[in-house]
């Protein structure tokens, strides 16, 4: 795995890492310390991860919402603009 590229998205008792194409690499619920759901980031084949995607993507742009702990994602593809939004609630 060459992609260190990560947001994430937490609320004060677990958190998420979100790669830069959409895919929750790390998750552990419902705690920091509780086994993991998903660990991709550990190992790519057996680790386990989600991933919203689409076909045909020209591009990927991932960035906060101004003042918010909200990650966007946004995919350009030959058929449209999607925007993905990720968070934690409490």
């Amino acid at each position: 795995m060459d992609n260190y590229n990560y947001g994430i998205v937490g609320n004060c008792s677990s958190a998420a890492l979100i790669s830069n194409d959409c895919s929750i690499d790390w998750l552990c619920l419902p705690y920091f310390d509780s086994s993991s759901l998903f660990a991709k980031i550990l190992d790519d084949k057996k680790g386990g991860f989600f991933r919203i995607t689409s076909d045909n993507i020209i591009e990927v742009k991932q960035s906060y919402i101004t003042h918010t702990a909200i990650l966007k994602t946004i995919f350009e593809t030959k058929d449209g603009i999607f925007e993905v939004n990720d968070y934690m609630p409490r």
